[in-house]
């Protein structure tokens, strides 16, 4: 795996990085949920009806899990310090531009440790905003580290079902790091990745979401 390490800013990372910001509104979203659950379990029970007894445990029950899903969350991605640190460095670059974000198109390693072989693969990322970077160009480089990880604690697969760019400069604003960030990654593939640009509307179509690359290519 190749690592990357800088120094991460965290004010810059809480305030820009979208990972950041998903597991938080998902976290606000399920306290919602678990509190509006709740004032109808209680409703239900006040009701004093068999059947109300019944639906108002099993709501309760949802309320509960909703609960444990805010706090779970946040411990399950981590950090933004530990995302940044544990997962590999890889290229990406805008793919498809929007009025309001961009498509960024990445190549991963999907491999995982117990894998005997390198799984490459091309998965995309819609993103809102990019600061220090132009989401205007098509082809602009983005050095980023790669959010791996299962659907389900189960999986026996070798490769990772859900993959996610994560950009560098969402975790600083240091031109000179995140200049760094791309030259540590080869020519091959930043070439191999420009090649491909065209594909990225096809990966969301794509099982796991991700179109396979011949490893062949990168040699």
């Amino acid at each position: 795996m190749r690592s990357f390490e800088f120094p991460v800013d965290h004010s810059h990372a809480n305030s820009v990085n979208e990972t950041v910001g998903d597991v938080r509104r998902l976290r606000a979203s399920a306290i919602v949920t678990a509190l509006l659950l709740a004032g109808l379990a209680a409703w239900l029970i006040s009701l004093a009806h068999p059947w109300s007894y019944i639906v108002g445990v099993v709501v309760a029950l949802l309320a509960v899990t909703s609960l444990w899903v805010a706090f779970w969350a946040p411990k399950k991605v981590g950090s933004v310090e530990k995302l940044y640190a544990e997962g590999p460095l890889v290229p990406a670059v805008v793919a498809v531009t929007r009025p309001r974000g961009a498509t960024l198109l990445a190549l991963v390693d999907v491999a995982k440790p117990s894998a005997d072989r390198p799984h490459y693969a091309l998965v995309t990322r819609n993103i809102r905003a990019l600061p220090g970077h132009s989401l205007t160009n098509v082809g602009e480089r983005v050095p980023s580290i790669a959010v791996l990880s299962d659907r389900s604690t189960k999986s026996t697969a070798d490769t990772w079902q859900m993959v996610s760019p994560m950009p560098i400069a969402w975790g600083t604003k240091d031109q000179k790091v995140i200049r760094r960030a791309a030259d540590s990654i080869s020519g091959t593939e930043w070439k191999l990745l420009a090649k491909s640009i065209p594909l990225a509307e096809q990966v969301p179509r794509a099982e796991n979401q991700q179109i396979p690359v011949d490893p062949a290519d990168l040699r």
